[in-house]
């Protein structure tokens, strides 16, 4: 899997300075410009620039909010910080949110009125916000009860239809652990959670890896919960980074980068 994308695509153009206060003027000015030089119908309205840069700003807005809805997660604030920011609040893809939106479209073309389109958007909000609630007890569940956890990273990721629980997984003194939540079954607490896991990150072995190819960097530009899986066969030595986030203990082949000297995989 190609990483470049992925080490750069929520970043700049995700930010409030690249996404919301630079790139939508430049993408109104040049659509303004391509409109001025196509034949229009004689029924089409005036082109303005005033509206194009109104629906280039919402959509500017729109797109990175519902992006931190996410664990992909945003940096909204490239580039003058790196950090990420994110919500848990939908699932990447989230058939309830696509369903509500759909639904309203379908109701507003059926009736000619733009009023289920609204009330369809307000639910979505309500959705989102309550789902962001509900991660917001995930984050700290795992301190709430067993195993009284103190992470410095947790991640709460909504299923995609059983959108109130959460697979949750946090980093703590160098090690990952996974668990899950669901309010209607565990309280404040975790439902289930397994045991921990060293991310062995700060191993030297994994420390001089993670600059030895592009690939291992921009992975590791990406990820915000790595793990680095060390194998050692005669005299090579084989890293494998993933991120705890979708690979789990096991490193997906998905969702990872290997470093291997002996050049196989």
């Amino acid at each position: 899997m190609p990483w470049e994308p992925l080490a750069t695509h929520r970043g700049f153009t995700h930010g409030l300075l690249g996404g919301v206060l630079v790139l939508p003027p430049l993408l109104a000015l040049s659509l303004w410009v391509w409109g001025k030089r196509l034949p229009a119908p004689a029924d089409a309205p005036p082109l303005h620039f005033g509206w194009l840069l109104v629906l280039t700003w919402i959509a500017s807005l729109t797109h990175p909010l519902l992006d931190l809805q996410n664990i992909y997660a945003v940096q909204l604030l490239s580039p003058f910080s790196e950090r990420w920011f994110h919500t848990d609040g939908l699932f990447i893809i989230s058939p309830w949110l696509l369903g509500l939106l759909g639904l309203g479209v379908w109701a507003a073309r059926r009736k000619g009125s733009g009023k289920p389109a609204m009330a369809a958007l307000a639910a979505s909000a309500a959705f989102i916000a309550l789902n962001i609630g509900i991660s917001a007890l995930a984050w700290d569940a795992p301190k709430a009860n067993a195993p009284y956890a103190n992470p410095d990273r947790v991640f709460a990721s909504p299923e995609p239809l059983a959108f109130w629980r959460r697979d949750v997984v946090w980093r703590e003194g160098g090690a990952i652990t996974f668990g899950t939540f669901d309010p209607l079954q565990g309280g404040a607490g975790l439902t289930e959670f397994g045991r921990t896991v060293p991310d062995n990150m700060a191993d030297p072995r994994a420390i001089r890896a993670a600059q030895v190819t592009a690939q291992a960097r921009k992975f590791l530009a990406w990820s915000q919960m790595p793990m680095a899986r060390i194998e050692t066969e005669r005299r090579c030595t084989r890293i494998s980074f993933g991120d705890a986030r979708f690979t789990g203990p096991a490193l997906s082949r998905n969702f990872r980068a290997v470093v291997d000297p002996c050049g196989g995989d």
